[in-house]
């Protein structure tokens, strides 16, 4: 019996099995809103055998983006194009997620597929970004420090982000606390040199994040809320494993479900050794510290790797994305590999089935 094939229930909901997608910026937004290409993008996973599909990082505001082509939850006319999108990847068996996000002194960047880099010239369609600190990501443009009513208007932003997400169906609502982003910015000393309630020693730095998750959770009370984190700044002086398993703890007692561990991201100087798996030690050291729900993710690009993975006890889930890219039934491959037999093979699709019938 294949661990990764092992049904999962979290706050309500199931997925039918522990091999997820993970969310991946596309830059394929116009004014914020998923396009034909999103509803593509996000079923084929579905049709694939995934158990959750989780959208790309989704700006909470305007002035969230990464890049101007980022998709968005600000407004309603995203929310209704989201609609759709969710109902077809529910169709296909899958649960959906989106991961609500910031980016910000990491925002108002060219999209990579225009081949640049840095930050977008104003009058080219770039804004001023924000951070905890004014210190600009390295070759960005320098952010403007978050002032108390602005640390208010991003916590509004999230929980009303999250209703609109409700509305559009998604079953999954990510918080992005990591790569480098708004609010791992508040988590790291390198990025965090406040010196009021949101800076200092952990818990003022953990403060956006642990509001965030709660508005979140007082918003949408019966959704399952994950939260991304980057384990490791891989710099000195920078954010450490150790902390992030005491903040997953502060956040899962108020109301996050799952902790989805990844790493780096905040600092161009970060130094890592990448290879299958790198990032897995991270997710096996948060769920033991804190026993709560866990999944990896980073290069577990191989079925047997990934039920190495939960059979070893590091995590209760995987999620990869550029091996959804490669093959978007990687989930269909996987089961076959492991010897599991699985039923939801999409039916147009059962002909190539191995050992099926012609």
């Amino acid at each position: 019996m294949s661990l990764l094939f092992e049904p999962l229930s979290i706050r309500g909901i199931t997925a039918r099995n522990r091999l997820w997608v993970a969310p991946m910026c596309q830059y394929s937004a116009v004014d914020g809103v998923p396009q034909e290409w999103h509803h593509t993008h996000l079923a084929q996973f579905a049709s694939g055998g995934a158990g959750i599909v989780i959208a790309e990082a989704t700006a909470v505001t305007p002035e969230g983006r990464i890049s101007p082509e980022d998709t968005g939850l600000w407004n309603d006319a995203q929310r209704d194009a989201w609609s759709p999108i969710v109902a077809a990847v529910h169709a296909r068996g899958a649960l959906a997620g989106v991961q609500l996000a910031h980016a910000g002194r990491k925002a108002s960047t060219w999209s990579p597929l225009t081949g640049r880099r840095g930050s977008v010239p104003h009058d080219r369609g770039g804004w001023t970004t924000v951070a905890p600190s004014a210190v600009a990501f390295d070759g960005f443009a320098d952010p403007v420090a978050l002032d108390a009513p602005g640390i208010e208007r991003i916590v509004s932003a999230f929980a009303d982000a999250a209703v609109r997400a409700v509305v559009a169906g998604f079953d999954v609502l990510e918080v992005h606390a990591a790569h480098g982003y708004l609010l791992h910015q508040f988590l790291s000393p390198l990025s965090n040199r406040r010196d009021d309630e949101y800076g200092g020693e952990l818990e003022g730095r953990a403060r956006l994040l642990l509001r965030v998750v709660t508005a979140i959770r007082d918003a949408a009370p019966d959704t399952a809320v994950f939260v991304r984190f980057s384990a490791t700044d891989w710099a000195d002086g920078g954010l450490t494993v150790d902390e992030v398993a005491t903040v997953a703890a502060w956040a899962a007692e108020r109301g996050a479900d799952l902790f989805d561990i990844s790493s780096g991201g905040l600092v161009a100087h970060q130094s890592i050794t990448v290879g299958p798996g790198y990032q897995v030690p991270l997710a096996a050291h948060v769920r033991r510290t804190t026993g709560a729900l866990v999944n990896a993710v980073g290069m577990i690009d191989d079925a047997a790797e990934a039920e190495a993975v939960l059979a070893d006890g590091a995590a209760d889930a995987v999620m990869a994305g550029r091996e959804w890219l490669r093959d978007p039934h990687y989930a269909l491959r996987a089961a076959w590999e492991l010897g599991h037999d699985i039923d939801y093979w999409p039916a147009q699709y059962v002909r190539a089935r191995p050992h099926a019938r012609s």
